[in-house]
């Protein structure tokens, strides 16, 4: 006979899991944010430039948002010593796929 599962620890395991990835997902978004200079910027300015990259439907805009980010993670990559969870493509790395809803990192 087959011991039975223990749905419970399961399940809190898994809450366990979920919090750590949305908080280190926090963490690399303020990371970037940092990075990227955008720590200047009031709270209010970042967000409305935030809402308007999350709502353009222009692919080409977007297309050349990204080109942009891969570029700075490419040229920060030359300049500094290679972070061991840094990617191939410079972009945080999120287990389970999870990558931020903006699209790519170039959005900000």
């Amino acid at each position: 006979m087959r011991k039975p599962r223990d749905y419970d620890s399961e399940l809190k395991a898994l809450e366990d899991k979920a919090r750590e990835l949305k908080a280190r997902k926090v963490q690399q978004l303020g990371e970037l944010v940092i990075a990227t200079g955008a720590d200047a910027l009031s709270t209010d300015e970042l967000a409305g430039a935030l809402i308007v990259l999350a709502e353009t439907t222009e692919a080409g805009r977007k297309e050349a948002w990204a080109k942009r980010g891969a570029a700075f993670f490419h040229g920060r990559a030359r300049r500094s010593a290679p972070a061991p969870d840094r990617n191939a493509g410079g972009a945080p790395t999120q287990p389970g796929g999870a990558q931020p809803a903006s699209g790519g990192a170039g959005a900000v």
